[in-house]
């Protein structure tokens, strides 16, 4: 594993091609590039049968770089790093920083291979990545770049164990903003692992990671806790967290919709709600003066006809005034 730190501060883990991947990515490449050459050169002798031997061996040598040299190079160039055989393997061509290659780093890498890799055989180039730390070739180490695994073999993931239960939202207040990643992925690998190192060497790993993540956090480490239960229910809390801030506000919508309007939400306006037309319709009828007996069952008349939906509220007077009979 080799970590990188790029300009804004990131680390990056890469892995880096080892010498057999490389050489068999390589010697793909190589296949290839000689079968078109060949076809290439077949087709030239025979179209250029005419010229003299100058003219052919000018062609001979045109065909030899472009072929073996540019086509290689432009591959790379146009692929990001990826030619046909490293394609093959997994492989990739990335920068120092772990970014993609552009035409540069493929034409230094291309102009050197030469030396490197045809030319001797592939002997200095195999002597130079057998050396490197991070199995680079004299072309990567001009270029600044470096040959990388793209493909990475699954493993299963470990079971982190729960805490117990009388820790269950103890540390929901810790601030665990401060925690690096490298530390959260240390003590999970311990927490994955805990069962299968040795009882000494898992209580003194255990007390170092719980001192590093109660530093971290800013809040001394609690005495009467163990420390792997300590780190299991930092976790917890952690998981717990970033549930909370993927999947959260179903709750409170819910809540929210569940709460009467006026009553729990402070933004919800507290406005009457509008009469309706059977609570118009229950309003009773204001008595006539007595001495007018001819207008006591005019109102009902008039209720008869708002109930009556043949009847629009424009057709009915606004005066209440009945005419005599």
């Amino acid at each position: 594993m080799s970590e990188l730190v790029t300009g804004e501060a990131v680390a990056l883990e890469l892995r880096p091609a080892r010498l057999p991947s490389r050489a068999l990515a390589v010697l793909l490449d190589l296949v290839a590039a000689m079968a078109v050459y060949v076809a290439v050169t077949i087709a030239l002798v025979v179209s250029t049968a005419s010229l003299d031997e100058a003219a052919q061996t000018a062609l001979s040598i045109a065909t030899f770089v472009l072929v073996l040299v540019g086509v290689p190079i432009a591959v790379e160039t146009l692929s990001h790093g990826r030619s046909l055989g490293k394609l093959a393997c997994g492989l990739r061509v990335v920068r120092d920083d772990g970014g993609p290659i552009r035409f540069r780093h493929a034409l230094v890498r291309g102009l050197i291979g030469v030396i490197e890799i045809l030319m001797t055989f592939g002997i200095v180039a195999c002597t130079a990545s057998f050396v490197s730390a991070r199995g680079r070739r004299l072309g990567d180490v001009f270029a600044g770049t470096l040959v990388v695994r793209e493909r990475i073999p699954v493993t299963r993931t470990g079971f982190v164990p729960p805490p117990p239960p009388w820790l269950a939202g103890r540390f929901s207040e810790l601030d665990l903003s401060a925690v690096p990643d490298g530390l959260w992925l240390a003590v999970r690998q311990y927490l994955t692992r805990m069962q299968q190192l040795d009882p000494q060497v898992g209580w003194s790993m255990a007390v170092r990671l719980a001192s590093d993540l109660a530093e971290r956090t800013g809040t001394p480490l609690p005495q009467d806790v163990p420390p792997a239960a300590y780190l299991a229910a930092v976790v917890q809390e952690r998981q717990a967290r970033e549930s909370r801030r993927a999947f959260g506000g179903g709750s409170a919508t819910s809540s929210d919709r569940a709460t009467p309007s006026g009553e729990g939400s402070p933004s919800a306006p507290a406005t009457a709600p509008a009469p309706s037309p059977a609570a118009l319709s229950a309003v009773p009828p204001v008595v006539p003066p007595v001495g007018r007996p001819e207008a006591s069952s005019r109102p009902s008349e008039e209720e008869r006809s708002a109930e009556s939906p043949q009847v629009s509220a424009g057709e009915r007077p606004g005066t209440g005034f009945v005419p005599p009979a």
